[in-house]
């Protein structure tokens, strides 16, 4: 089933001192989400990313085309409550503390009772800010409030989550968290489109990706077809080797560095595998790991944005 329906979508602004210079921030751009899947939504800075995001929350009109999210179109006020949005910087009221704001967003989707107040205590120890809930917001920092903004998105319950940047200003615990919170958002069924400069982590979890560039859709489709997923070569990580073990191997081998007490050798093909480890096992060296070495992401992200310049 399709949840998030855009058609030939194109956003200009006027810019220039008379504003009448127009620069196309979107250009006619077609997508489809389908339910329950974690989308990816990929592009450097000015790519039209919070631009398109902004158009689906009917934040800017667009100036061309069309989108529909639940079947709905993007005005629609009644769709809106079973979706949830975290802008790229959000910002929220500097004397409330989580439980008060995550109350009163509550109060706008018409929750209250017994029922919010469960929902808002469990948000905000998902979201890890237990330790900091009656705190004033004033004394947070970037990675609490992101981590705010994300607890608010989802205290409706939504069907479908809009994520502007959602790993923004957090560290690595913050990131592992936000991925934890979204792979659960998925096993439950709640679709998740969100941008990401963070391109590990859009590839540690999601489903689909796309990439935009200069407002243009360069790419959509399942990880493993973006990739073209092939595995480039063997990486073989031994210990206990002498230190002749470099020219002893260097021919078998494409790359070999030395970590420590450890080797980590690079190799192309089967055959190549299996004289290296046949080497390994009769210099009863202690084999660590072998691993094959596919073309990542953000690799691949980097060739898609190049070669359309």
């Amino acid at each position: 089933m399709t949840v998030v329906e855009i058609e030939n979508l194109t956003k200009d602004f006027a810019v220039g001192f008379w504003k009448k210079r127009p620069v196309r921030a979107l250009d006619n751009l077609s997508l489809q989400i389908n339910q329950g899947e974690i989308f990816g939504f990929l592009g450097p800075n000015g790519a039209g990313k919070s631009t398109t995001i902004k158009l689906l929350m009917n934040l800017l009109y667009p100036t061309s085309g069309s989108a529909r999210i639940l079947g709905e179109p993007v005005a629609s006020t009644e769709m809106r409550k079973n979706i949830g949005y975290l802008p790229e910087n959000p910002y929220f009221y500097d004397y409330l503390t989580p439980a008060e704001l995550l109350t009163y967003v509550g109060r706008l989707f018409g929750l209250g009772g017994e029922e919010l107040k469960k929902r808002t205590r469990a948000l905000i120890e998902d979201v890890g800010l237990g330790h900091a809930e009656n705190r004033q917001l004033r004394q947070f920092k970037k990675g609490r409030v992101q981590r705010l903004g994300i607890a608010q998105a989802l205290i409706n319950d939504p069907e479908i989550v809009f994520f502007d940047e959602p790993m923004s200003g957090l560290d690595p615990l913050g990131r592992m968290d936000v991925r934890r919170i979204i792979l659960s958002l998925k096993a439950r069924g709640v679709t998740v489109f969100f941008s990401s400069h963070i391109l590990p982590d859009v590839e540690a979890i999601c489903d689909r990706v796309s990439i935009l560039n200069r407002g243009k859709l360069q790419e959509v489709g399942a990880l493993a077809d973006i990739l073209k997923v092939g595995v480039k070569s063997h990486e073989i990580i031994v210990s206990g080797g002498a230190p002749d073990i470099k020219e002893a191997i260097g021919g078998l081998c494409e790359e070999i560095h030395v970590m420590g007490d450890r080797f980590q050798l690079r190799v192309r093909d089967g055959k190549a595998v299996e004289d290296a480890l046949r080497f390994v096992f009769d210099r009863k060296l202690e084999l660590i790991s072998v691993n094959p070495v596919r073309p990542s992401l953000e690799e691949h992200f980097r060739s898609a944005i190049y070669s359309s310049e």
